[in-house]
């Protein structure tokens, strides 16, 4: 069965650092692009940062650049999103997803559809 399993989400005061995981089971995540997601109440779904597959290039939303770092270990079949000087605004249920095709360094030719396999999500809230 095909799976992906986000895990780390939780609260946090504004600065303070989480790390997400996303776990593969299923599948070979070495073989995907994987993408973190994010979605606020009320507000589309975003991309936050991607890895790719075959040469590790990275993608990262302007709203995160300097501050996330997205990482995969493939001997462990995990990707992680180290997420640092936290927001606010970076509240959100936070998601990871894998596509067999995306190239990350030209992530804006992708969309979310792009994305075949979705985890169920973590919870990251940010608040004083």
């Amino acid at each position: 069965q095909v799976q992906l399993v986000e895990s780390g989400g939780g609260s946090v005061q504004p600065g303070g650092s989480l790390r997400l995981s996303c776990v593969a089971s299923g599948f070979t995540l070495d073989h995907y692009a994987i993408g973190w997601f994010r979605q606020a109440p009320g507000k589309e779904r975003e991309g936050v940062s991607c890895i790719s597959s075959s040469d590790g290039s990275t993608y990262d939303a302007d709203s995160v650049k300097g501050r996330f770092t997205i990482s995969r270990d493939n001997a462990k079949n995990t990707v992680y999103l180290q997420m640092n000087s936290l927001k606010p605004e970076d509240t959100a249920v936070y998601y990871c997803a894998a596509s067999a095709w995306v190239y990350c360094r030209t992530y804006n030719y992708y969309t979310v559809a792009d994305f075949s396999f979705w985890g169920q999500g973590t919870q990251v809230t940010v608040s004083s």
